[in-house]
């Protein structure tokens, strides 16, 4: 985990949004619905073996998992800095990314800061490559110079809820074993991250 990276604030906030992660997904799952299969600790079977790990789902430990999500979910898609300047809208990205996987989330991001920048006047528009990358921090940086950092986290956390929001309504309308999920994805995955904490 690069949390030698993150010292101070920014390391107590990854391990406060890991924390929380947890809190929510909750042990071992194997819903015969569930395309991802045996899952632990919000891991899947198919994502653990990838990233190494050879024993069986109910023996995958916190710490394992933890580490997982550093690699697959945090750093490999950019999501670091965003620990660095905003825990809320941090964790809004990771949990996205550990439910959707990264992709996904990357792209809600880039499409809300385009939509609050007063068509361009706050900040030119970021392409959406779904890459956390440069432009988009400075985009971020930008909304929190012009609206101020809690207002600007405030902002992003409410959108991006509603991205995830559409897409879970999404699932259920194409896919009825998704909708078995969706009182649960409802419940503890919307409003997870709770915006009233931005300041």
């Amino acid at each position: 985990m690069s949390k030698a990276r993150l010292v101070g604030a920014a390391a107590t906030a990854l391990t406060s949004i890991l924390g929380a992660i947890f809190a929510v997904e909750g042990g071992y799952v194997n819903n015969p619905l569930d395309p991802g299969g045996e899952t632990h600790h919000g891991v899947t079977k198919k994502v653990a073996v990838e990233s190494g790990y050879t024993g069986p789902m109910r023996d995958l430990t916190k710490e394992k998992a933890a580490a997982i999500y550093a690699s697959r979910y945090i750093e490999k898609p950019g999501f670091l800095p965003l620990v660095e300047r905003d825990r809320w809208v941090a964790e809004e990205t990771i949990d996205s990314g550990v439910n959707f996987g990264p992709y996904r989330p990357s792209c809600w991001l880039q499409q809300t800061l385009n939509h609050l920048n007063d068509r361009q006047r706050d900040y030119p528009d970021v392409v959406v490559d779904c890459k956390i990358g440069p432009a988009t921090l400075a985009a971020f940086d930008a909304l929190r110079k012009r609206r101020g950092d809690a207002l600007a986290c405030e902002l992003v956390v409410k959108l991006m809820d509603a991205k995830a929001a559409g897409e879970y309504m999404r699932l259920a309308g194409t896919n009825a074993n998704s909708e078995a999920f969706m009182v649960g994805w409802t419940r503890t995955r919307l409003g997870n991250v709770d915006f009233r904490q931005c300041r």
